[in-house]
C-alpha cells in the first residue's frame, strides 16, 4: 500500500497571533518553544518575523 501524504494546512496569522509573536520576540523566547505553543512550524514563524521586521529567538 502507498503511504499517506500529509496534507498541508495553511492558517492565516490573526492580529492576536502577530501580537503574541511580537511579545515572544521581546522576551527572546526560543523558536522551538514558540512553535509548539502556537502550533506552527519554525520556518513559518521565522518567515513571518522577517516580514514584520522583528528578531526571533536569541542571537548567537
Amino acid at each position: 500500500m502507498a503511504k499517506k501524504v500529509k496534507k498541508i494546512v495553511r492558517r492565516e496569522y490573526t492580529k492576536t497571533d502577530v501580537k503574541e509573536l511580537r511579545a515572544h520576540s521581546k522576551a527572546k523566547t526560543p523558536v522551538v518553544k514558540i512553535a509548539k505553543q502556537m502550533k506552527r512550524s519554525e520556518g513559518s514563524l521565522r518567515q513571518k518575523a522577517i516580514k514584520l521586521g522583528i528578531p526571533l529567538g536569541h542571537m548567537r
